[in-house]
């Protein structure tokens, strides 16, 4: 069994585009771009970065497109830091299909939701992470129940960490009851916080990870406030962390991909459009949005910059 535990702070990396009328929709994958983005990640102080996952639209993209932003992620990485592909699939075939790739390519773990599109029982779904863990990479199971309308409860959670190579749960339910709970069933299981907006709260009662959106707006200080709250030191972390989660609210939203984009153009980098389904935020929507980023913004413009 794999003794990578896939901890630290790990972004769910935003997908960039470029008008292309010959692209589906119109948006070809800014492959130099995001390789650009995946650098600046990791030397900014995040340990690594997971491509295809929701926030990188992996449900918009071609097959093709798919494996190429995954090897662009891993390339650009290098050995500076550790990968981590979204191996998310409506059933097991296709999300074995993925992970093989995936370790074919020189990842270091992979992140996999339960059956998409289909609400499966649990047989199937440990059968489901039976499939992926073959593989043979370090396995996250992503609990999102919000998209997939199941639920990996603590104690299912526990039986699916019995299998060979699964290491880590992503949780985003929001309830950071669990975090206790997780460690009490499966000490050895890396609980990784899911949801920006609770991160500080998971990483207080034991967390190890924070699989996260918002560091593509904010890295360096997101890798700051993980080593504040894992080393205990409150007071610095609560600091940080207040002015910042009106903004990391919309990590939870439905709008979030948008949303961590508009942050990213805010401070300076390319954020752009995305794919349909997912159109721009407008209205009383986009106003809050701005809202919110602005008491982020101004709060870190006036704090001591981060080393």
């Amino acid at each position: 069994m794999t003794q990578e535990k896939l901890d630290g702070v790990i972004v769910a990396t935003a997908l960039p585009y470029q008008e292309d009328p010959a692209a589906p929709a119109g948006l070809r994958v800014d492959l130099d771009r995001y390789a650009e983005h995946c650098r600046w990640l990791v030397d900014s102080g995040c340990r690594g970065v997971g491509p295809n996952g929701s926030l990188g639209e992996y449900s918009s993209l071609t097959d093709d497109e798919r494996r190429a932003v995954a090897r662009t992620a891993i390339e650009a990485v290098g050995s500076d830091g550790v990968v981590v592909v979204g191996v998310h699939g409506v059933g097991a075939h296709q999300a074995r299909a993925w992970a093989e790739k995936a370790a074919e390519d020189g990842a270091d773990g992979v992140l996999c939701l339960p059956p998409t599109m289909y609400r499966a029982n649990e047989s199937e779904i440990i059968h489901h992470f039976e499939q992926v863990a073959a593989a043979g990479l370090p396995v996250m199971v992503y609990n999102n129940p919000f998209d997939t309308k199941v639920d990996l409860t603590p104690r299912l959670v526990a039986e699916i960490a019995a299998i060979d190579n699964v290491v880590a749960v992503k949780e985003f339910t929001g309830d950071v009851r669990r975090v206790l709970e997780l460690r009490e069933l499966v000490p050895d299981l890396t609980v990784v916080a899911g949801a920006d907006d609770v991160a500080l709260e998971a990483l207080l009662m034991g967390a190890t990870g924070w699989f996260a959106g918002f560091p593509n707006v904010f890295p360096a200080e997101s890798a700051r406030l993980f080593d504040l709250a894992t080393a205990g030191r409150l007071e610095e972390a609560r600091a940080l962390y207040e002015p910042l989660v009106a903004a990391f609210r919309w990590d939870s939203r439905t709008e979030f991909v948008q949303a961590i984009k508009y942050g990213m153009e805010q401070v300076g980098r390319y954020g752009g459009p995305c794919r349909p389904p997912r159109g721009p935020i407008t209205g009383d929507k986009l106003a809050a949005l701005e809202a919110d980023m602005r008491r982020a913004l101004d709060h870190l413009a006036s704090a001591q910059p981060v080393a």
